[in-house]
């Protein structure tokens, strides 16, 4: 039987949402800006990041725990790549979640990812696991992972038309969870003309010539063109699609994410059985809900 994220009911009308964030904060500064009236504490592995200075003037508690005495020696250690799950990791987690629940006195009701850029362990995401959401800047069904603009990157190889952000249920893989809810389409040849009339140059030339590239040599993956395309064109397409996730996170990230957290789960909507995600009772399709197709509810 599905179960309920959030009950309002059983819970109360606000909900105590913890925002994790490493950065500018742009995310969790939507999020409490569509709807001040939550219980929200911010946590920073960044102390004096942009995210803990929005926090400090909306009046909201932080957290502060620094990651890097926790994994300063770990690089040496594992030659290179520190692994998702090692013990550091895990130890910083643990202390991490045991202060801010020392600070809630219980755990939170919702966790927010919030453009934290710590690679989360099986163990903290088991801990709340499906109270842990995240936005990401590409449609996770397609499997367009990847930081920042890569997703963007990797929609424009695979010769999509449209870009999507997705808000999903953070499990313990790379971008795999279950996902509720996804933005309205973003054409990819309009932005760039629009980009055009605003002063950015040659991005229409620019992308018909990565994608002439890309069918010639019958390259359809991101790690494909990076191997074959010359460094011009990849710094071409990195600056498309730095151009593009801006415009995406604005009209895809801050649109979906406090609609998901405050009209989706906020008001009891959302449930989960298995890996299927039910809204208003009914399963929803593995792309989840669509921006295009939901009414204003507020």
């Amino acid at each position: 039987m599905p179960q309920l994220l959030y009950d309002p009911i059983k819970s109360g009308q606000k909900m105590t949402i913890v925002c994790f964030v490493s950065g500018s904060g742009t995310n969790y500064r939507e999020i409490v800006r569509y709807n001040p009236n939550h219980n929200y504490l911010v946590f920073t592995n960044r102390p004096g990041c942009g995210g803990e200075v929005i926090a400090r003037q909306n009046g909201h508690e932080v957290v502060q725990l620094s990651h890097i005495p926790f994994l300063k020696s770990t690089k040496q250690k594992y030659g290179g790549t520190v692994p998702r799950n090692c013990p550091e990791r895990m130890a910083f987690e643990q202390e991490a979640c045991r202060l801010i629940e020392e600070k809630l006195g219980r755990q939170p009701d919702l966790i927010c990812l919030a453009g934290y850029d710590q690679w989360l362990t099986d163990w903290l995401v088991n801990r709340y696991y499906p109270r842990l959401i995240n936005v990401h800047p590409g449609d996770t069904t397609k499997g367009y992972d990847g930081l920042h603009w890569i997703p963007s990157a990797k929609a424009i190889l695979a010769g999509d038309k449209v870009i999507r952000s997705t808000v999903f249920i953070v499990d313990t893989g790379e971008d795999t969870g279950p996902v509720l809810l996804q933005s309205k389409p973003l054409d990819i040849i309009s932005t760039l003309k629009k980009l055009e009339i605003g002063g950015e140059a040659n991005l229409i030339d620019h992308l018909q010539k990565i994608r002439q590239f890309a069918a010639e040599n019958n390259i359809v993956k991101y790690e494909d063109f990076v191997n074959k395309a010359s460094e011009k064109m990849k710094a071409n397409l990195e600056r498309i699609c730095r151009l593009l996730q801006d415009t995406l996170k604005v009209a895809g990230d801050w649109q979906i994410y406090p609609y998901a957290v405050h009209q989706l789960i906020a008001r009891g909507r959302v449930s989960l059985e298995g890996r299927t995600i039910y809204v208003d009772g009914k399963p929803l399709p593995l792309y989840g809900l669509r921006m295009e197709d939901q009414r204003n509810s507020e």
